[in-house]
């Protein structure tokens, strides 16, 4: 942003957008980090319902290797002396404020479901991979509804994605949730990157990975210590369980400035192919909350009915979802 000749460079009072302007952003904040806090339910498409999307893709890619040097070296005396101003105007690019009432309900939502989760996945995980199981089933149909596929190429690369995201869902899921940091690290990547997608969840892609739990259960755990520190807890809980909540969101920063625009260059150069692969992935990951399931307490007959039921409701949550949402164009993302 170039400041007219006339006018004096931005301040911060004056750029601050107004409370109503605040409240309704982190609103929006909120309902996208509850949709990505479950498999199947995409806070990309919440942004887009919202008629934030846009706006919130563009902030994304303004972050640049160029903007980030000039923000350090206003920060620096390598000019002459610290800009304060000069770095604030680079933030004021990334629609700042935008962005840190939009993350702000973000996580506030991800801690309350990732809570939430936690406890459902230890007292009743029949129920909750149910629910979650008719929450994907319902999306692959809404994509599927919405993609066209005219060429071989394109249904290959759709089976590539079921067979990798079938194969990668039971492999995973009966590794315990466990893995590296490295793993975690990969996760954040893939699983951020996702959620700024429309359609496609990133929580789903943390169940293919075997993570989704396990993430759950780490925020879950640093945010507990982190209460109890200010209560007069020990302070080793929180660097021990901050660990791999750092590590993941920091994979999620870098897979947010890299994988997601590998993802948008595949799709201008075929984005039939790409969306193929993309909701086939959604398709083949159904069989990650049934492997759940039969791991942690099998399947009887009081299990099955609960898991049908749930299934029942999370696909009709989804597909109500998706009549608000009118017509979600896979051609317009």
């Amino acid at each position: 942003m170039t400041t007219p000749p006339d006018r004096d460079p931005p301040t911060v009072l004056g750029s601050v957008p107004p409370l109503r302007a605040w409240i309704r952003t982190f609103l929006i904040g909120l309902c996208m980090g509850s949709a990505d806090g479950v498999p199947g339910v995409s806070g990309g498409t919440i942004a887009l319902i919202a008629g934030v999307y846009e706006r919130l893709i563009a902030a994304i890619t303004a972050v640049t290797p160029g903007r980030v040097i000039r923000f350090v070296r206003a920060l620096t005396p390598l000019d002459g002396g610290v800009d304060l101003r000069g770095a604030f105007a680079e933030l004021l690019e990334l629609d700042i404020w935008f962005l840190l009432a939009l993350v702000a309900g973000v996580g506030t939502a991800v801690v309350i479901v990732t809570h939430i989760v936690t406890v459902a996945s230890q007292e009743t995980p029949a129920l909750l991979f149910g629910f979650f199981f008719g929450l994907i089933a319902a999306s692959a149909v809404v994509l599927l509804r919405s993609l066209t596929v005219e060429s071989p190429f394109q249904i290959g690369a759709g089976v590539l994605g079921f067979l990798l995201a079938f194969y990668v869902s039971g492999v995973s899921n009966t590794a315990a949730d466990g893995g590296s940091l490295a793993l975690v690290f990969i996760a954040g990547m893939i699983g951020v990157s996702a959620m700024i997608l429309p359609g496609i969840s990133g929580s789903l892609l943390l169940v293919i990975l075997g993570q989704y739990d396990r993430m759950s259960m780490a925020l879950a755990d640093f945010v507990d210590a982190l209460i109890a520190l200010v209560t007069g807890g020990p302070a080793e809980d929180v660097t021990t369980t901050a660990v791999p909540v750092v590590t993941f969101i920091v994979g999620g920063l870098v897979g947010l400035f890299t994988i997601a625009r590998v993802v948008r260059r595949a799709l201008e150069y075929n984005r039939r192919a790409t969306l193929a692969f993309l909701v086939a992935l959604v398709v083949g990951a159904l069989r990650a909350p049934v492997v759940k399931v039969r791991s942690e307490v099998g399947f009887s007959t009081d299990v099955l009915i609960a898991f049908v039921a749930a299934a029942a409701i999370g696909a009709a949550f989804l597909l109500a979802l998706d009549w608000y949402a009118v017509d979600l164009d896979l051609d317009k993302i």
